[in-house]
């Protein structure tokens, strides 16, 4: 009898936890292989993290936290979290499609510009001004004033 070997899912919260890292790798500029060789690890290794294919443990986490500059509870903001009737292949979590598409923006070079340039305005109300203009300039202001 043979056994065929099945691939198994990463983990909803393994695959949040990595995309986190990778947000805030590249947010400060930092190559795999620098955080790599910071944590005595190949590039590849910190690929397989980024991924969630590894799983990353606790001391691990705390150690990269400190790396990158963020508290440890900075990699489970957003994260999803367990749905009591859930019994399909995501492993009874749910990650909702808003956290998604903000990691994945966020990991697109403009998203890393735009996140870098706007971090850098000092100015409370000018940063306001900044988001009710790309609020303008998206068409999202219409639709929000249709729904009211």
């Amino acid at each position: 009898m043979t056994m065929i070997a099945m691939k198994k899912a990463p983990n909803p919260v393994d695959k949040h936890v990595g995309s986190r890292v990778r947000m805030r790798r590249i947010l400060i500029g930092m190559s795999q292989e620098k955080l790599g060789e910071s944590l005595g690890l190949t590039f590849q290794q910190v690929q397989k993290y980024e991924k969630g294919t590894n799983r990353i443990g606790a001391s691990r986490l705390q150690q990269i936290s400190q790396i990158l500059g963020v508290p440890v509870e900075f990699f489970f903001d957003g994260a999803p979290t367990a749905d009591t009737g859930a019994s399909g292949p995501g492993g009874g979590f749910s990650d909702s499609a808003e956290t998604r598409y903000v990691a994945d923006f966020l990991s697109t070079s403009e998203g890393v510009q735009l996140t870098r340039a706007f971090v850098k305005i000092r100015d409370p109300k000018l940063r306001r001004k900044i988001v009710e203009l790309v609020t303008t300039l998206s068409g999202e202001e219409q639709v929000i004033a249709a729904v009211l």
